[in-house]
C-alpha cells in the first residue's frame, strides 16, 4: 500500500536502498545505517591500490556520519545500498592516493592563473629540483668552513645583484613579506597609507587587514581617487614609524586622480625620521616591452628612494612562489632577527627554483626566453598562430584552414586577447590566437567540462555560447595534447 505522498516504503534488506515515509521514520533509518564492518565485507573496498585498511576504517567512519547527519537534519530521506556506498568510498579512496595535482593545459588565456599553479617553470628551476631532492644538500651548512649558514643566503647575494639592494631576504609569500617588515618595524607605531592603495588581493586579504595583524596602527590620508603630499605631511607625527605605497597590482582608478610620486615620497620619509615602504606586489626585474603601462621594476624603487621593497616570486619573476625583500642592509637585518620570519620562511625546494630563475635573469639578454611567462608575453600573434596550427595537423585539417568540423563540432581560428593575470598589467590585453569551438550536441558548458575531465585536463573559457581555448598560455609541445583531447571530445 502506498503512503498518503506516494512514495514506497524500503526496508534495507539484502542490499536493498531503505527510504524514510510514514511507515519507515527516522529512528528505524539511522538504526538501518550500515555497521563499518559490512561495508569493509564488500568485495570493492578489498582490491589493490586502496589505503591500508585502518585508514578505510576511517573513510567508512566518516562516510557513515555524514549520512547520520543528513538523516538527522533532513536533507537525506533515504540510505543507499550498501554496495554502492562501498563503491563511493573506494572511489574516494583512490582519489586521494592518485588524484593530487594533475598535469593541466592552461587554455584560458589567462598567464598568471592563480588556480593554475601561476607561472610554469623553466628546465634550470627543474633540474635544480630535481638535482637537490635526490640527496642531502647544503641548504644551512658552508663547505667551506663546516658553519652553519644562511638558507637563502645566494638567493639574497642574486637579488642584491640585479636590483642593486644593500640587503636581501626571502619568506614564503608577499603578503607573508609585508607583514614582516610591518611588524618587525612598525609595530606599536603608525603606518600612514593613501586610501587609493588600500587594495584587497586573491582569497580576500586586504591591506588593512595586514596592517591591523602586524600590529601597526594604520593611517589613511587622502581620497580613494587623489592624494596629495600636503595629505601626508598632515598626518606626519612623532608615532609615524613609516610611510607605505602599496602599488594596486589588480587594479587601475583612472580620471580625476593622483597619486604621490615615490621620489617625492621619499623625501617627506628622510625629513621626518620615519621609513618608506614599497609593495610591488607582481614586481618587475626587467623592461616588459609594448605595454602602455608597464610594472614598475625593483630597481627603480630603490633609487627613487625606498627603503625596503617587498613583491612576489611566482608572477613576473617566473620562479615559485615567494615573498622578495630587498632594500637597507641594517633593515634587512632587523627582519633576520624577528621571530615571525621561521614562521614565515622558504623551504629548500623554493629557493632552489629561485635560485635557478634568478641566474637566468642576472645572465639576462636572449636567456631571458628560458622563462615561461617572458617568452608568452613577448611572443607576437603570428607565432601563436603557428602553434595554434600545429594542433590542426593532429586533427587531420589544413594547417592554413580558419574553419572547420571536427565530429559533432564547428571550430574556428579566431583572434583573441589574453591577459597577463594574477594582478600584474591588468588594463593590459595580450594578442593571442584561440579556437572558437561549438557543438551540434553538447553545450559549451559540457564541452568544457569534458575537456577538463580529460587527461591530461584541458582548462578553456566559456563566452559568447561558445568554448574558447587560447593558446597564448599553452606550453610549446602541449598543441598535439590539446588536439588529441579536443577531437576524443568532439568525435
Amino acid at each position: 500500500m502506498r503512503d498518503p505522498v506516494g512514495t514506497e516504503s524500503h526496508a534495507r534488506q539484502n542490499g536493498r536502498s531503505v527510504t524514510q515515509t510514514p511507515e519507515r521514520p527516522l529512528q528505524e533509518l539511522l538504526a538501518a545505517l550500515p555497521s563499518i564492518d559490512s561495508l569493509l565485507a564488500e568485495p570493492v573496498l578489498s582490491k589493490p591500490g586502496l589505503p591500508a585498511r585502518p585508514l578505510l576504517v576511517r573513510l567508512c567512519r566518516q562516510e557513515v556520519e555524514r549520512l547520520r547527519t543528513g538523516l538527522k537534519s533532513g536533507k537525506r530521506r533515504h540510505l543507499p545500498e550498501t554496495g554502492t556506498l562501498a563503491s563511493q568510498i573506494a572511489d574516494q579512496a583512490h582519489r586521494l592516493l592518485t588524484g593530487g595535482m594533475l598535469h593541466v593545459i592552461n587554455a584560458t588565456g589567462v598567464i598568471l592563473h592563480t588556480g593554475l599553479g601561476r607561472a610554469p617553470l623553466p628546465e634550470q628551476a627543474r633540474e635544480a629540483l630535481q638535482r637537490i631532492t635526490r640527496s642531502f644538500t647544503n641548504l644551512e651548512f658552508r663547505l667551506e668552513t663546516g658553519a652553519r649558514g644562511v638558507r637563502h643566503e645566494r638567493v639574497a647575494e642574486l637579488l642584491c645583484l640585479l636590483t642593486g639592494a644593500e640587503g636581501a631576504l626571502v619568506c614564503n609569500n608577499n603578503a607573508a613579506a609585508v607583514l614582516l617588515m610591518l611588524q618587525a618595524l612598525c609595530r606599536r607605531r603608525e603606518v600612514i597609507v593613501s586610501r587609493g592603495q588600500q587594495v584587497e588581493i586573491g582569497g580576500g586579504f586586504r591591506i588593512p587587514d595586514v596592517i591591523r595583524e602586524s600590529g601597526a596602527r594604520m593611517v589613511e590620508v587622502g581620497t580613494t581617487n587623489r592624494t596629495h603630499a600636503s595629505d601626508y605631511l598632515q598626518a606626519l607625527g612623532p608615532r609615524t614609524a613609516a610611510l607605505l605605497r602599496v602599488h594596486p597590482s589588480n587594479y587601475r582608478i583612472s580620471g580625476f586622480t593622483s597619486q604621490v610620486e615615490l621620489g617625492e615620497l621619499a623625501r617627506l620619509a628622510r625629513e621626518h625620521g620615519c621609513l618608506l615602504l614599497d609593495d610591488l606586489g607582481s614586481g618587475a626585474l626587467h623592461e616588459l616591452g609594448g605595454f602602455r603601462e608597464p610594472e614598475p621594476l625593483v630597481e627603480q624603487s630603490l633609487a627613487a628612494g625606498a627603503d625596503l621593497v617587498s613583491f612576489s616570486g611566482d608572477k613576473l619573476l617566473g620562479a615559485s612562489q615567494a615573498g622578495l625583500l630587498v632594500g637597507r642592509r641594517e633593515l634587512i637585518a632587523r627582519l633576520e632577527k624577528a621571530p615571525l620570519l621561521r614562521a614565515l620562511r622558504c623551504d629548500k625546494l623554493g629557493l632552489a627554483v629561485l635560485e635557478a630563475v634568478l641566474s637566468i635573469h642576472a645572465e639576462g639578454g636572449e636567456a631571458l626566453a628560458a622563462l615561461p611567462v617572458h617568452r608568452m608575453l613577448s611572443e607576437s600573434r603570428e607565432q601563436v598562430r603557428l602553434r595554434a596550427r600545429n594542433s590542426l595537423t593532429v586533427l587531420g585539417v589544413a594547417p592554413d584552414a580558419i574553419e572547420f568540423t571536427l565530429g559533432h563540432g564547428r571550430i574556428q581560428v579566431v583572434d583573441s586577447l589574453a591577459r597577463t593575470g594574477s594582478g600584474a598589467l591588468p588594463e593590459e590585453d595580450v594578442a593571442s590566437v584561440a579556437l572558437r569551438i561549438t557543438s551540434s550536441k553538447l553545450s559549451a558548458a559540457r564541452l568544457q567540462r569534458d575537456l577538463r575531465c580529460g587527461t591530461p585536463a584541458v582548462v578553456g573559457a566559456v563566452r559568447e555560447e561558445a568554448l574558447w581555448l587560447d593558446f597564448k598560455a599553452i606550453l610549446p609541445g602541449e598543441e598535439t595534447l590539446l588536439g588529441e583531447s579536443l577531437a576524443g571530445v568532439l568525435n
